[in-house]
């Protein structure tokens, strides 16, 4: 019989946290490498090469690959013959190493969770409690798989209720446009089959632990239906020209990776889950013999790719920058911005909303400003500020036409596509929408030299500041005439890859 004490499984999940912050899995990263070789759109390569870098960087730093740290999700097989030698219960260990993981002064990642969720949604700063699923197996040892899940990937999960003879395919190839890029491509995709609502779901997350192995899979041909399955989607996922970040391109999933259950004779249900560009998830064995070792990985194991920005780039000046200077941008141009930019996010542009409804004085004065939606993780060290990559732009959509009717703002940075009711307030206040990219977080934080908070500081990583940014690169998402690469890029790219009508 194996003894687990209760300071091995605290450290162990704790360091698993730090480790997985800035480590990607391998697996991932040699995908990732091997979709920046074979990829033929610009703007795509040019994501692919900013999130290689990122992650090189993160490794290298010990710093968060993305300003998103995750929810804390732990799958946890418990061996039959073990005994604990603990004060706390398992869920309450386990809640301890995220405790201690977040708050580590060396390396603090960002508390996103949020208690009373469906009522004052208070940040509970410590990142508790973590999604914690058991299963109870034979044997005498711990099996824990941690995974920290960005909101925006998770925002993205889908469920149906097919029928039985309804297409698991045809369910997949209608549903992953209707995803949008929020979730952060080129990443992978779990799918969960069978079981009931709740085990379709969690057969999904699971999936997402699995390694990359569509191309061994590819090799070989497929064993069974799951297989075919998985070959299958891999191959018309990419065809359906979504790419990197959306933007159009070759690959737009590494991997779809799918796990079934026996099912109800009236019943199919179907769960899709991605995994976003910040991939991160490990696997540890408790024994009894102390904490687990987490080895690090080499350097030398990442793909040779620097991003660096194109000559071609246009410099632009946030402090002097006019409307007639945006309307020569064009979809798809990359910029390099420098100067003052404003953030602000959710909570932020529902107060700046629920002030100017009562005809209260702004804090900020918006006019001809630009803001960037982002949510930083707080600084270590000599940092300015922590990794600070986009929030997903779409959440801010109902806010969009207020605040370009009134407050002056005439431009908006985050990731992913625009929906039409704000695509619509872009072009007509003739403002314009920046994509930068999902999973470039700690890349992006270079470029901000200085950081202040302007207002509501009660709301944490939440707040409004003001950057002091030097070449923070991004693309033309929406121009002010309202022209959206998210929606020409992939149609594009459709048409060149020419295997779906």
């Amino acid at each position: 019989m194996t003894t687990i004490r209760q300071e091995d499984l605290i450290a162990s999940v704790a360091d698993a946290l730090h480790y997985i912050s800035y480590y990607h899995p391998l697996d991932y990263i040699e995908a990732l490498g091997r979709a920046y070789e074979r990829e033929q759109s610009p703007a795509a390569r040019d994501a692919i090469a900013q999130i290689l870098t990122n992650s090189r960087m993160s490794a290298q730093g010990h710093r968060p690959i993305c300003q998103d740290t995750g929810i804390v999700t732990a799958f946890v097989k418990v061996g039959m013959d073990v005994r604990w030698d603990a004060q706390m219960s398992v869920s309450d260990m386990i809640n301890e190493g995220v405790r201690r993981a977040y708050l580590h002064p060396d390396n603090t990642l960002r508390a996103s969770v949020l208690a009373d969720p469906a009522g004052a949604r208070k940040n509970t700063r410590d990142n508790t409690p973590a999604v914690i699923n058991y299963e109870i197996v034979a044997g005498d040892k711990v099996e824990i798989i941690l995974a920290a899940k960005g909101g925006g990937s998770e925002n993205k999960s889908k469920f149906a209720a097919l029928n039985p003879s309804d297409s698991i395919v045809d369910w997949v190839l209608e549903t992953v446009p209707e995803m949008g890029a929020g979730w952060c491509p080129p990443g992978i995709l779990g799918i969960g089959i069978g079981g009931t609502a709740e085990k379709a779901m969690l057969l999904a997350k699971e999936a997402l632990m699995e390694p990359v192995g569509i191309q061994e899979l590819q090799a070989r041909g497929p064993k069974n239906r799951v297989e075919e399955l998985r070959l299958e989607l891999y191959e018309k996922i990419n065809a359906l020209g979504i790419g990197a970040q959306g933007v159009g391109g070759l690959t737009t999933v590494v991997d779809v990776k799918i796990k079934d259950y026996p099912t109800h004779a009236a019943s199919l249900p179907v769960a899709m889950i991605p995994n976003c560009a910040a991939t991160r998830h490990i696997h540890f064995t408790l024994d009894g013999n102390g904490p687990a070792v987490l080895a690090p990985p080499s350097l030398n194991d990442w793909p040779k790719v620097e991003w660096k920005a194109s000559a071609e780039s246009r410099r632009v000046n946030l402090d002097t920058v006019t409307r007639e200077e945006l309307a020569s941008w064009k979809p798809g141009e990359t910029l390099l911005l420098s100067g003052k930019l404003l953030t602000g996010r959710d909570a932020a542009h529902k107060r700046i909303a629920d002030m100017l409804a009562r005809g209260e004085k702004l804090p900020v004065d918006f006019t001809n400003r630009f803001i960037y939606y982002v949510g930083p993780v707080d600084p270590v060290r000599d940092e300015v500020v922590g990794p600070a990559g986009p929030t997903t732009a779409t959440r801010m959509d109902k806010f969009t036409e207020t605040m370009l009717a009134k407050t002056g703002l005439i431009g908006m940075v985050g990731k992913s596509e625009r929906g039409p009711e704000a695509i619509a307030a872009i072009k007509r206040h003739k403002a314009v929408y920046l994509m930068a990219v999902g999973g470039a977080a700690y890349l992006v934080s270079k470029a901000i030299k200085a950081s202040r908070v302007l207002a509501f500081p009660e709301l944490g990583m939440e707040a409004i500041y003001e950057f002091t940014v030097q070449d923070m690169p991004v693309t033309v998402a929406v121009d002010s005439n309202g022209i959206s690469v998210h929606e020409t890029g992939p149609a594009e790219w459709r048409v060149k890859i020419g295997k779906i009508s």
